[in-house]
């Protein structure tokens, strides 16, 4: 079954090039596009993947089209430039949950790479901003979790099971499971695995978490 993907994006040159590359692969399908976040959400599509322009020209904030695309619960990959002006912008978008970023200019096969890794969850660290932002989760204080993801994360390294920590967020069990996948990969890549709950649990006391 192929990735159903959307795009984000207002260039419409650049969204039907990225169509192309990506539609060529067996496993990934453009289903959806629109120019803004609020546009995809309102087109009630099934994604495994949504591909976000870091900087539409709605002037909508990462942040704020993050939340908007947490009604899909699909994974977020956010396309940026490829110098590093907009470095706090992908830093943002972290925060709010995306997956990671790629530059607009990678070669198709880095895109495509991305697309599937992100589909699967897995955190997407692309260059040129790649180094920038492993720097930044290497810093405990600017430690690139979710609102959300830090919840869960004090909840479960704290001692609670996964149906317990659903309960008390008011989620499904599953989405639990998906946060702490994210949450590990995150550790990940920042070089702080954290494979197991006993090591979840000593990262969430680096952090000052718990």
């Amino acid at each position: 079954m192929s990735v159903r993907i959307g795009i984000i994006d207002d260039h419409p040159a650049f969204v039907l090039g990225l169509s192309a590359i990506l539609n060529a692969q067996h496993d990934l399908q453009v289903v959806a596009a629109a120019s803004t976040a609020r546009a995809l959400v309102g087109e009630r599509m099934r994604l495994d993947l949504v591909l976000l322009d870091i900087a539409l020209s709605d002037g909508s904030s990462p942040a704020s089209n993050l939340e908007r695309l947490a009604a899909l619960k699909a994974p977020v990959l956010v396309l940026a430039g490829k110098d590093l002006d907009r470095a706090p912008l992908v830093q943002q978008a972290m925060a709010a949950g995306a997956l990671g970023a790629i530059a607009r200019s990678e070669s198709a096969e880095r895109i495509v790479d991305a697309a599937r890794r992100g589909a699967q969850g897995a955190v997407v660290l692309g260059r040129p901003n790649g180094q920038l932002l492993a720097s930044a989760y290497l810093d405990p204080e600017n430690f690139l979790l979710s609102e959300r993801e830090t919840e869960v994360l004090r909840l479960y390294a704290g001692g609670q099971t996964a149906d317990l920590v659903a309960a008390a967020l008011f989620i499904s069990r599953d989405t639990v499971n998906d946060h702490i996948r994210r949450i590990r990969a995150k550790y990940a890549a920042a070089g702080r695995a954290a494979p197991t709950k006993v090591d979840l649990f000593k990262r969430a006391v680096e952090d000052g978490l718990v």
